[in-house]
């Protein structure tokens, strides 16, 4: 485990080794950097730059100059809700998004975030988007980052869980969460499924794909797997029988 700790430069850096060295024995490496320095609000975007998924899609900070005018592209910046398209399992689903994605389909967002997946949904002409989250701080990014790409409020509309309580199916779910709660969901996630929708999850290890698969195959068939680094998607047609 490495624990990485940032201090102030007034800091007893002796007393705070002494006290690490204490309470976590002598066996622990401690190292001390001096760190100089720099303009922090603007050293940091220098690691973010435009991100392309699939052919024709491009999640770019406000700052950068946009690489491809003619392209599906989202003007997203980092906040306080996930998703900016750097995680494995946020660009696994974009790709997934960028080419399934058909005109006039009804998509749900399940732990939506930052919005960054129903955004993408509507720039590719998903009719309606319904974007579900329990943090409501993810919700307000969700509508800012919406009203930032001019997608109209007659296309996204947000709720948190138990606000949701409408049985809307839709064309597309897509649920880029965790294991426990793709498997406690299993049941609400294909219950908003239209027969011979579309599913789509992901934030899973491949370790948690097996169990997954078992579950959501009471609902799903053709359930397809793909890997990113450690992480997966998973996708699937809803039985239309």
């Amino acid at each position: 485990v490495q624990i990485i700790a940032l201090y102030t430069d007034d800091i007893d850096v002796n007393l705070v080794t002494s006290q690490l060295q204490e309470q976590l024995g002598e066996k622990i490496f401690l190292g001390v950097e001096t760190i100089a320095e720099q303009d922090w609000q603007n050293t940091w975007k220098a690691d973010l730059k435009p991100m392309q998924f699939g052919d024709n899609l491009w999640i770019c900070p406000s700052w950068c100059e946009i690489p491809e005018p003619n392209a599906i592209n989202i003007i997203l910046d980092p906040g306080m809700a996930f998703g900016t398209g750097t995680h494995p399992t946020t660009a696994l689903c974009l790709e997934w998004i960028a080419g399934n994605i058909r005109p006039d389909d009804t998509v749900i967002d399940f732990g939506c975030g930052s919005g960054i997946l129903g955004i993408a949904a509507a720039k590719f002409g998903a009719r309606e988007v319904h974007c579900v989250d329990c943090d409501h701080q993810a919700l307000l990014s969700t509508i800012d980052n919406a009203n930032k790409n001019d997608i109209t409020e007659q296309q996204i509309f947000t709720y948190e869980p138990h606000e949701f309580t409408t049985t809307l199916q839709a064309n597309v779910v897509i649920a880029n969460i965790l294991a426990n709660p793709l498997t406690e969901l299993a049941e609400l996630l294909a219950n908003h499924v239209k027969p011979c929708g579309k599913i789509v999850l992901s934030g899973l290890l491949i370790t948690q794909v097996e169990n997954l698969m078992v579950v959501y195959s009471n609902w799903f068939e053709n359930l397809q797997v793909t890997t990113k680094d450690e992480w997966v998607r998973i996708t699937g047609t809803k039985k239309c029988k």
